[in-house]
């Protein structure tokens, strides 16, 4: 233990000398978020194939866009899609054009968008930092740096900005916009020496910035996209009584026809195409219904969030309410009294607050919801560590606004925390669910040993926070939970992934390519019992979703009574629910098992009718 800190002491005291040197200290910052970038978004982001269900209608309906030149009405398998607006399809048939065909293509804005997110946050963190050290007369590089260093690594490293980070889906970038939209208000906001001049028309160029990126989230997700960053920057404002004077800065006027003039356009024109089909499905069913009703079968209990932000933000989470309550938010008078600069800890409480307190009212839950809260949650832990990193010296004695029974507190819930997982990855057989699609998935896992690699990691991240937290050494617990998460990434959820890939999708891939081979001129392909929208992309064939085995074995029927019936069709099935359908043997040949799939050709001229029955 001693030869572990030693190690951290001497990493602090190299650190210590690059900030004093402003060209090594941003090099090392770049370096950091290079860093970031590549292990949480670059590293093995197109090794894998796209995901069911989700993800794969995004990449066809962007790779219909490229192939038809129909940039304004989303298609996917001869439909419109009107599930989201039109930016990523945008974004990912641009990355197609440039990149080709590809996983990589399709998770490329995604990951982008993931990438500038960090690395503004850590600008905008070491930016109110220095402010501060000018109000404070004092110079505290190391502060300033580890401080943001912290937000970005916290920021760009937690489960939840991975998993939608390197997804081909809108969440991130739609998290993008809006955390990017709002650190941009901060930073206009706060930075007074810049605000807008009285004789200009125009607002500062944060405050430009911040309509250009809410134009954005509008474009990706739609009215949520100006209605969040609105609700936050709004209760903000008023809790400081700074609203008219702010509105005023802002030139609101002119950046509200700022953001209607980039994001009118495309829903003017897909109206204009779509009408009222597009006004129900969008605003109707895709934005009031799943704020009002649940869409999909998505309900949850009221605490629902509570889990998937411990959860998801997991080992940092535990730190959360401490790092929410030494802001004592409450306390108006103090936060009146503040520098513009010296509120971003405010801001970010408004941020989190306001975003699960939407998310929690609306009826519709999904994990993702919540993921523009992460930045926010991120830059409040990092604040509550700069208070270690200002007094290096004697970290165990450094000067917090809270009792320190809540930081003791804090500390052991966090080694209880990182315990319990310990605990459940070396019970992970035993807890985790079936999956058809992938029934031998728990024993490769096991086989592979990735549960007690991932155990014991937990196991020593416990141990050594407990002996920190002992030693009241606080300024390398995060650290500690931060290698903690890397390392688990890299040795144990990638290999996994890679193993998830391998049962779940490859056959798919697999079966797609031999339905690209075998399908005859005018051949229907049907999919009975489940959808798989992966098929379409790889295939690149329309593919008749039937959802039952009971409506698969009807429409079949139908089809064979026709008068003019067609010779044949391709039938994808799970290998378990082909033989419900009790076809007769010698109307159908089976032309590939991929897998838990299976792809039969039905051969109608050959099929007995009063065969097809569901036994």
């Amino acid at each position: 233990m001693r030869l572990k800190l030693s190690v951290l002491d001497t990493v602090e005291q190299w650190f210590n000398s690059i900030v004093k040197r402003p060209a090594l200290a941003v090099t090392a910052s770049i370096l950091w978020l290079i860093l970031i970038a590549w292990i949480g978004y670059g590293w093995h982001l197109g090794s894998v194939g796209l995901v069911d269900e989700t993800e794969p209608l995004f990449a066809e309906a962007s790779r219909q866009m490229l192939v038809t030149g129909d940039w304004i009405t989303p298609f996917f398998n001869g439909e419109t899609r009107f599930d989201k607006p039109a930016l990523l399809y945008w974004c990912q048939a641009i990355a197609y054009a440039v990149f080709g065909v590809n996983e990589w293509a399709v998770r490329l804005p995604s990951a982008l968008a993931a990438m500038g997110l960090v690395a503004l946050a850590f600008y905008t963190v070491q930016w109110s930092l220095a402010k501060k050290d000018e109000l404070e007369q004092v110079t505290q590089p190391t502060r300033r740096y580890l401080t943001a260093g912290v937000a970005a690594g916290l920021m760009g490293l937690n489960a939840q900005m991975i998993v939608w980070g390197r997804t081909g889906v809108s969440d991130m970038l739609l998290t993008g916009c809006i955390a990017s939209a709002l650190l941009c208000f901060f930073l206009g906001y706060s930075d007074t020496a810049k605000l807008t001049n009285p004789n200009s028309k125009l607002p500062n160029k944060w405050y430009l910035a911040c309509y250009v990126l809410t134009a954005g989230a509008i474009l990706t997700k739609g009215p949520v996209g100006f209605v969040l960053p609105g609700i936050i920057i709004l209760a903000f404002l008023l809790y400081l009584g700074q609203f008219r004077t702010v509105v005023r800065e802002m030139r609101l006027f002119l950046g509200m026809l700022i953001i209607l003039g980039l994001s009118v356009p495309w829903y003017a024109l897909v109206i204009w195409r779509n009408g009222q089909s597009f006004i129900d499905a969008f605003f109707g069913y895709h934005n009031v219904e799943r704020f009002t009703d649940v869409v999909n079968g998505h309900s949850a209990p009221w605490y629902f969030y509570f889990v998937i932000v411990l959860l998801f933000f997991a080992p940092y989470s535990v730190y959360l309410p401490l790092a929410i309550f030494r802001l004592k938010f409450w306390q108006r008078s103090h936060w009146l009294k503040q520098e513009r600069s010296q509120q971003l800890g405010l801001f970010a409480c408004v941020w989190f607050i306001s975003v699960f307190s939407f998310f929690t009212i609306a009826v519709t839950k999904l994990p993702s919801y919540v993921l523009p809260l992460m930045p926010a949650a991120a830059i409040l832990i990092a604040l509550l560590w700069s208070d270690f990193f200002s007094s290096r010296k004697n970290t165990s004695k450094t000067s917090v606004s809270y009792p320190s029974s809540f930081l003791l507190l804090s500390g052991w819930l966090n080694v209880i925390f990182l315990s319990a997982l310990a605990v459940a990855m070396f019970h992970l057989s035993h807890l985790l669910g079936s999956d058809q699609a992938a029934p031998n998935f728990r024993e490769n896992l096991q086989a592979a040993g990735l549960p007690i690699i991932g155990g014991w990691l937990w196991l020593v991240s416990a141990v050594l926070v407990a002996a920190l937290v002992l030693r009241r050494s606080w300024h390398y617990i995060i650290s500690i939970n931060l290698l903690a998460f890397v390392a688990f990434l890299i040795v144990v959820t990638m290999p996994a992934l890679f193993l998830m890939d391998q049962e779940r999708q490859l056959p798919l891939r697999d079966l797609s390519a031999v339905v690209s081979q075998v399908q005859q001129p005018t051949e229907e392909i049907m999919m009975v019992g489940f959808k798989k929208p992966s098929v379409v992309f790889y295939s690149h064939k329309r593919i008749n979703f039937i959802y039952s085995t009971e409506q698969g074995v009807e429409y079949i029927r139908n089809l064979a009574n026709q008068q003019v019936k067609p010779s044949s069709l391709l039938l994808v099935t799970e290998k378990k629910n082909f033989f419900k359908m009790d076809l007769s043997p010698d109307g159908y040949e089976n032309l590939a098992i991929k897998g838990a799939y299976q792809l039969t050709r039905i051969n109608f001229k050959k099929m007995k009718t009063e065969k097809i029955k569901i036994s």
